[in-house]
């Protein structure tokens, strides 16, 4: 019997690097490794090579290409050596939400935007990074000659030929979320790094979706890579009509599209996809840890807390707004967390679960309805991320999500997709190998669409009548 042809995939996610090696043609994950990330908005991307390092240590024995999914928008800054000059600024960090306003405003406004990038930039895209550091850390920014992203950092570090800046690349997928590129030329915006920063500066080389663009030290071949959310939907193998929902450190939705979006309102991103296509996405800043912050709140493990939502016969106006840490879906930087409807009555631990809940889903719900918008079929849901394992957010998301709603079998999907992108390149073919996704469904839901309807119209009130509060800037 052959051996197995092996490919590695790579998540080089906000809070840990995971590496899963395949095999080429079926998928099956053979090893796995896992180290973490310092917390924060702000890295140095060393960090993420010592993480690399122990990930993979011992996993890469006869593998022939790796691939990178990196976390979006991540902003590096390089010297003309290769260089880091300022700690990475992660997608998380608002630090640039007056910048993003500025920006905006001097190109014209959101339709300008929508026209140049196929998006309404907020404080996650890299353009506005670009500006808030070009104020911030004046004398980093002076020595800066490069800017990159994550993925495209770690696949370029290793790379056993690399010379300072020369030869980095990127893919369309993650150059997407940048700010400076758009999807309806697959080009570069140069004129907008220099809106941005006041000058030019070298970006990465756009490479194709199954491009090798490099050998490793020890003769792997380095195909293109992409961003996480790219990665994900490759590792999902999406479908049209799939929507993908993840509830991790933030929530996202993303589908697959033919053709570029445009929503001058801002809620939906006009990415491109790790293959060629499109992947129109909506992103909030805050999805599992609004559980787990709640649980700990209420003083309960998780199970616990699960068990209370359930319970709870609903929560009878209760409305969480769960804007813990800003947010990016509505453009709500400056926001906090509000809690609307405490009676005696309401102030519940069971009530209190149940709104965290709901109020999670809503965001979410609202990103769907999103993409609805803009002409995409939903017809089903894959759930997926730490907080889809919740029993209590299974059975209330057909109902608020408005769809039915399939049940990925846990797995590291952004290094799974990396790992096929990897394979895909190995195999020199015109499309991406199939690879089996196992699936499941979540019991019946416990919450009718009369009550969904409710829950959502009343979040949505709520959400109207107190955007100028959660508008107004807060020293966090």
């Amino acid at each position: 019997m052959s051996q197995p042809r092996l490919v590695a995939g790579v998540d080089c996610s906000t809070q840990a690097t995971k590496v899963v090696v395949c095999d080429a043609d079926s998928g099956e994950v053979l090893r796995e490794g896992r180290a973490p990330h310092p917390d924060g908005t702000q890295v140095d991307p060393a960090e993420w090579w010592k993480a690399w390092e122990i990930a993979s240590d011992g996993l890469l024995d006869g593998v022939e290409t790796i691939s990178i999914g990196g976390q979006q928008h991540g902003m590096v800054l390089l010297d003309d050596t290769g260089e880091v000059v300022h700690p990475a600024v992660l997608w998380n960090d608002t630090s640039s939400a007056d910048a993003t306003v500025e920006l905006v405003s001097e190109l014209g406004g959101p339709s300008e935007w929508v026209a140049a990038i196929g998006s309404v930039p907020v404080p996650s895209f890299t353009v506005t990074k670009l500006r808030w550091v070009r104020r911030a850390a004046a004398d980093a920014a002076a020595r800066a000659s490069a800017v990159v992203l994550p993925h495209d950092w770690l696949t370029h570090r290793l790379a056993a030929d690399r010379r300072g800046i020369d030869g980095i690349s990127t893919d369309r997928g993650d150059a997407s979320g940048t700010g400076w590129w758009s999807p309806f030329t697959n080009d570069y915006r140069p004129d907008l790094v220099e809106l941005a920063f006041g000058r030019s500066l070298q970006l990465p080389r756009v490479a194709g979706p199954a491009e090798i663009v490099g050998q490793t030290a020890s003769g792997a071949a380095l195909a293109a890579g992409t961003g996480d959310n790219m990665a994900a939907a490759l590792g999902l193998n999406l479908q049209p009509g799939d929507v993908a929902v993840s509830l991790g450190t933030s929530g996202t939705a993303f589908a697959r599209s033919a053709t570029p979006t445009s929503d001058a309102s801002g809620l939906v991103a006009g990415f491109a996809d790790a293959t060629g296509g499109y992947l129109p996405l909506v992103c909030t800043l805050n999805a599992a840890r609004v559980l787990s912050a709640t649980a700990e709140l209420l003083g309960m493990d998780l199970e616990t807390f699960n068990e209370a939502a359930l319970t709870s016969s609903g929560s009878n106006g209760l409305v969480l707004l769960p804007y813990l840490d800003g947010e990016r879906t509505p453009d709500l930087p400056h926001s906090t967390g509000l809690i609307y409807g405490l009676t005696r009555a309401t102030m519940q631990p069971q009530t209190m679960a149940r709104a965290a809940v709901e109020g999670l889903l809503c965001g979410l719900a609202d990103a769907v309805d999103a993409l609805r918008a803009q002409g995409l079929p939903v017809q089903r849901v894959l759930l997926l991320g730490g907080a889809a394992r919740s029993r209590a957010v299974q059975a209330l998301a057909p109902a608020l999500l408005g769809a039915e709603v399939i049940l990925p079998e846990p797995a590291e999907y952004v290094a799974l997709g990396a790992a096929r992108q990897a394979a895909w390149a190995l195999s020199g073919a015109d499309t991406p190998p199939t690879w089996q996704i196992p699936t499941g469904k979540p019991e019946p839901s416990t919450m009718t669409d009369a009550e969904a309807a409710t829950v959502r119209a009343l979040y949505s009130h709520v959400l109207t009548n107190t955007r100028p509060v959660l508008s107004t800037p807060y020293n966090r």
